[in-house]
């Protein structure tokens, strides 16, 4: 329908007025026909609102930060952000890299220590004949010399270590040997028990330290003997001796009868006095051919029965007992056996480490019972030959790098072996030892086992060398060689004693 002019008029005066939020009219789809007319008679007006409009819709958050930041005081006008209903999705985190551990360099070793200190010429001295031997560190088990040292050789005495380390492993420190007299079968009879006592005095001492006296075991016989209605007042007419404890040969085979001629040894036998010395108290004595029978004469003569007949022969078990003494300690007899190198002490130790393990009690059970006592000080010992407990034999089979480890254990006292540290001869001091190494540097720092017989000379021990290191060591001077072989070990001895941890091997 045409409007009027007023229409029209008022129509333009309401274009002019901004609304209440004070923007400019928007075109719609609904607009009237007369917009346009509108639009030509206020173009700036309209460009104006448009590009307001495309501006919100185009620039959206971008315009509006834009004005924030343009704005810088309180007459900023309000800005109006577009929004969506839409969710922003959130984003996955990226997993943040383990890093590696960077390899760290090892640790720069320390120096290497030169040994140069040698004594290669003293090993090849004349005097030594086949010459084995070995050097380790006692602390850190490190072989520092080393000639024919897996080699398995006869040690002489030396071996006196083995059996007396084997002894403190299965008897102990405090195990005692008896000796007993227990009732015969006979009217008048006692019977004399050897429990393997090599020791036992025939007097009231002898030279072993510590000794049980037959006068002692003698009266405690007569006064069980008297005490007894049965037998009160009869006469002791018949001793029989039992050396059973011990069987098979009393004198191993390959040892020369000379040892026991010169008074260095006797036979090996369960009962005996003094070591069937002739005389008690002297080291080397004449030993007799029949220490069974000197032991049973020496009971007779206690007892007041000296015409008593003397047999050898068993005891009945669960025989009455009339008297028991008791040898002195293992832990006594090993030093003495140490120092003096008392042959047959030795043997009676080794023997009794059979006995007690089961295994016999003659000479052959002596390679299984050895080994398997010395075994529990955690040592190989499948390659060891062991004949006898003395170290008389040619036969026994030892190598240095074995000495050398057990003294490793002796000289840290595993064990009960502080007996044998404290027990050994010490150079210039004591012992077999007293009268060697005099003058010597080493003197008082060699503390060793000794060994002689007619193809050998030997050394072993422990050294506590000049500056500060200990060291085991073991040497052998075998077959074609004389008493100056000890003096050229003594003096490569003392040049290992210089040397100490820089011994060299060449």
């Amino acid at each position: 329908m045409p409007r009027t002019r007023r229409e029209i008029r008022e129509a333009q005066a309401r274009a002019e007025q901004p609304d209440a939020g004070g923007t400019a009219p928007v075109a719609t789809a609904s607009t009237t026909p007369g917009f346009w007319a509108l639009v030509r008679r206020h173009p700036r007006v309209w460009l104006a609102s448009a590009a307001a409009a495309a501006l919100l819709v185009l620039g959206g958050g971008a315009f509006a930060a834009g004005a924030a930041i343009g704005a810088t005081g309180p007459e900023a006008a309000p800005v109006v952000v577009a929004t969506s209903n839409t969710p922003t999705p959130t984003p996955t985190p990226t997993p943040t890299p383990t890093p590696e551990a960077r390899p760290q360099p090892a640790a720069a070793p320390g120096p290497a220590l030169l040994r140069t200190c040698s004594v290669a010429d003293l090993a090849t001295d004349g005097r030594l004949g086949t010459f084995l031997g070995a050097v380790r560190n006692a602390a850190t088990g490190e072989v520092l010399f080393d000639r024919g040292a897996d080699t398995y050789a006869r040690t002489a005495s030396v071996m006196k270590v083995l059996s007396s380390s084997a002894a403190l492993a299965v008897l102990g420190p405090d195990y005692q040997v008896p000796t007993t007299v227990v009732k015969g079968t006979e009217p008048g009879q006692v019977v004399l028990v050897g429990g393997g006592d090599i020791t036992l005095a025939s007097g009231s001492s002898n030279i072993y330290p510590g000794a049980a006296s037959m006068l002692d075991l003698a009266a405690q016989v007569n006064a069980a003997w008297d005490a007894d209605p049965s037998t009160a007042g009869t006469p002791i007419t018949s001793i029989v001796m039992d050396a059973s404890v011990f069987s098979g040969d009393r004198w191993q085979p390959s040892w020369n009868r000379k040892e026991q001629v010169d008074g260095y040894s006797s036979e090996v036998t369960g009962l005996q006095v003094d070591g069937d010395r002739a005389d008690p108290s002297a080291n080397v004595s004449t030993r007799s051919d029949n220490a069974v029978l000197r032991a049973g004469q020496a009971l007779a003569l206690a007892l007041g029965a000296p015409n008593a007949s003397l047999a050898e022969g068993l005891a009945t078990a669960g025989a009455p007992q009339l008297g028991q003494v008791l040898s002195a300690p293992v832990s006594t007899m090993i030093p003495d056996a140490l120092q003096r190198s008392d042959n047959t002490e030795a043997e009676m130790l080794a023997r009794l480490v059979a006995v007690k393990l089961g295994v016999g009690n003659d000479f052959a059970a002596l390679q299984t019972a050895i080994p398997q006592a010395l075994a529990t000080y955690g040592l190989d010992t499948s390659k060891l030959t062991i004949v006898d407990g003395s170290g008389l034999s040619d036969d026994n089979g030892v190598s240095p790098n074995f000495l050398t480890q057990l003294f490793v254990k002796i000289n840290a006292r595993e064990g009960n072996l502080g007996v044998i540290y404290d027990g050994l001869p010490v150079a210039g001091q004591s012992g077999t030892l007293a009268g060697r190494f005099g003058g010597s540097p080493a003197a008082g720092n060699v503390i060793a086992k000794t060994g002689w017989i007619d193809t050998g000379y030997t050394l072993s021990g422990i050294i506590n060398a000049s500056d500060g290191t200990v060291l085991t060591f073991a040497f052998f001077a075998l077959d074609d060689v004389g008493d100056s072989a000890k003096d050229a070990i003594d003096t490569l001895t003392t040049a290992v004693y210089a040397c100490g941890n820089g011994l060299s091997n060449n």
